[in-house]
């Protein structure tokens, strides 16, 4: 029999017994191990607090209770249990649901999260409303032990505790984040995970204080004053209980029934609570718990032997970019790595191997890693800071004080840029050039190809600046690699087509496209001029202004947003330089967060495909075709 196929609402946990919530969370398991190894998604998360997230369910009522999952990608079951389980198939597809929390999506959802370290101050913003509007609903926050070491969430302890406001923070800890965590609050909870004289004295003293008969309020508190000195005997430091938050547990996040005698414990204690569990990632898939990192995020898999299913053809850009980083490496000392908490993400598990010396892995802690790296580029070296785009925006101040203002030589080497896919809107890379471009002193790059990335990493660390160098997500084109590097000549971009109707500015992944926009265009009787930009800034101005006298159709075309970015650059320039008889068109992602889905159908929906951009080419110019025929169109997905 299975419960999971009867299963209406959150309300049926509150009528099971222990061991059908186990076999419940069996049966859970099972669903996201078959789901994700069809659609992908954060597979060892989610694994990892199915129980937690029974119990949770059990104690609490997300109704009216309020729950905050960080960075939100072990909420899986969480989904199927508020009445998603019929859609859960859908998973992380285009119309589907989210692999994150989504307001819009279900009322059990309180807050849509997607990046890290903010739930404890989400949590305590809920909390504090509640208080403020005389309700009187719980407050949780189910923070992984990785987002804790980003800052965000000792600033919201820190409020907390002050502010000393009913709220509970369930550490789940599974001792990593995506790789291996790192720092000294990964040491201090491995130190609390591992103290078996704390453990068992903690349990001896609750066991005794419990068989005491009622006894005056006096010696209760002085038996509490006991408990709490044995604690801070015996685990040096109490950081949590410093921090102004009575501190519950570690107790083992598999236990169903420990879970929720512990947590109606913490619902009904005041003030701020932390109640640390401990848990397996990539729990009940074998799998997924001998290597969680690759599970972590998982593309379609093979569910009977864990074997990933890889994609025949070209490297990765991520992949190309970590190997060209450790040859560089080799012929340059100066040259340094810096990752927050995304080594296999990034690239950069090789460098780590190679040149564990100069690799540096922050944690989850995009603004640390930015400062940081100032500093050692201001003493002479190069440090490359390797962050996806759409984690550099966490970082802005420091990019923009601490790099740019003391033109300090940092490389940002920006994965996933552009349109990243099923990960949805907090994760699509789509306004680094809009919150770069505008910083002075800072240069930023994107390369056509693979090889073009490997030319602009070498370029950079001969430029005596902060540069930025943006790629996508995914396979490159599969150009031939060149063993030698050679100098990019700085801001210059390069003409890959000539023609007389049209120029079109293409940048990075656009590059190639524009290319076969040329050849659609060609069949309609235009003949268009190609430019490579390469450069977003500075930009090549004698280049597009050159060729802009030569035209009078103009078209920009990237994959970032129109406002602010590469075609709002063309367009300053056209006007510093009273370049007025030309008609432009900037062509680029929409003024909207793009919703997940495969990659190729989202380039269809925003209209970045070559069909739909030559449309949009004739719409805006009203340019008639010289023929009578057609253009034979076809679906092409990004080259």
């Amino acid at each position: 029999m299975s419960l999971l196929k009867d299963y209406k609402a959150a309300e049926d946990i509150k009528r099971m017994q222990i061991i059908e919530m186990e076999k419940l969370a069996s049966e859970i398991r099972e669903l996201i191990i078959q789901t994700v190894s069809q659609t992908g998604g954060h597979l060892a998360p989610s694994l990892g607090v199915v129980d937690l997230t029974i119990a949770l369910h059990y104690v609490f009522d997300t109704a009216k209770d309020k729950f905050v999952w960080d960075v939100g990608h072990q909420a899986y079951a969480h989904k199927i249990l508020t009445g998603r389980k019929e859609e859960f198939h859908s998973l992380r597809q285009y119309g589907g649901i989210s692999g994150f929390p989504k307001r819009e999506e279900s009322s059990h959802d309180s807050f849509n999260t997607g990046h890290s370290s903010t739930s404890i101050s989400a949590a305590l913003g809920f909390a504090l409303a509640r208080d403020r509007l005389g309700e009187s609903h719980n407050v949780v926050s189910i923070i992984g032990d990785g987002a804790l070491t980003g800052g965000q969430a000792y600033e919201a302890m820190n409020q907390a505790g002050h502010l000393r406001t009913n709220m509970l923070v369930v550490l789940n800890d599974n001792e990593m984040s995506i790789a291996q965590n790192v720092g000294a609050m990964s040491s201090y909870l491995s130190k609390l995970r591992s103290d078996p004289l704390y453990t068992k004295r903690k349990k001896e003293i609750e066991e005794l204080l419990s068989r005491v008969p009622a006894i005056g309020s006096t010696v209760i508190k002085a038996a509490e004053r006991m408990k709490d000195s044995l604690k801070y005997l015996l685990v040096p430091g109490m950081l949590f209980e410093e921090l102004g938050f009575t501190y519950l547990g570690p107790i083992d996040g598999h236990n169903i029934k420990e879970l929720i005698r512990v947590l109606y414990q913490a619902k009904n204690l005041k003030g701020p609570v932390l109640l640390h569990v401990l848990t397996q990632k990539g729990r009940g898939y074998g799998p997924a718990v001998q290597r969680p990192a690759d599970f972590h995020g998982v593309g379609p898999f093979e569910v009977s032997t864990g074997m990933i299913h890889k994609k025949a053809g070209p490297p990765t850009y991520t992949h190309v970019f970590g190997e060209t980083l450790v040859d560089l490496a080799f012929h340059d000392n100066r040259v340094l790595a810096v990752t927050a908490a995304m080594p296999e993400g990034t690239g950069l598990s090789g460098f780590a191997a190679k040149y564990p010396q100069r690799f540096y892995d922050v944690g989850i802690a995009e603004q640390n890693a930015v400062t940081m790296s100032a500093a050692m580029a201001l003493r002479g070296l190069r440090p490359v800071v390797a962050i996806y785009s759409t984690f550099l925006q966490r970082a802005y101040d420091q990019v923009v004080h601490d790099v740019c203002l003391q033109n300090a030589p940092v490389i940002f080497a920006i994965d996933r840029a552009g349109l990243v896919g099923e990960d949805g809107p907090t994760h699509q890379g789509a306004f680094d050039i809009s919150f770069l471009r505008h910083i002075p002193g800072i240069s930023v790059m994107a390369p056509k190809d693979e090889e073009e990335l490997r030319h602009m990493l070498y370029t950079a660390l001969q430029h005596d600046g902060p540069v930025a160098i943006r790629y996508p997500r995914g396979q490159a084109v599969g150009v031939s690699l060149t063993k030698e590097y050679k100098t990019l000549p700085w801001g210059h971009g390069e003409v890959l087509a000539k023609g007389e109707d049209l120029l079109i500015l293409a940048v990075g992944t656009m590059v190639y496209p524009a290319l076969k926009v040329r050849e659609l265009l060609a069949e309609c009787g235009l003949n268009c001029t190609v430019i490579n930009a390469r450069f977003i800034k500075p930009l090549d101005e004698e280049l597009i202004i050159n060729n802009a006298e030569k035209h009078q159709y103009i078209v920009t075309i990237e994959e970032n947003v129109v406002a602010g970015g590469f075609g709002s650059a063309v367009l300053e320039l056209l006007s510093r330089q009273q370049i007025n008889h030309v008609s432009t068109l900037n062509i680029g992602l929409p003024d909207e967060f793009v919703m997940q889905g495969k990659l190729d159908k989202l380039i269809e929906i925003v209209e970045l495909t070559p069909e739909k951009i030559v449309d949009k080419i004739l719409t805006r110019f009203s340019i008639k075709r010289k023929n009578a025929l057609k253009p034979k169109i076809s679906i092409l997905h990004r080259l």
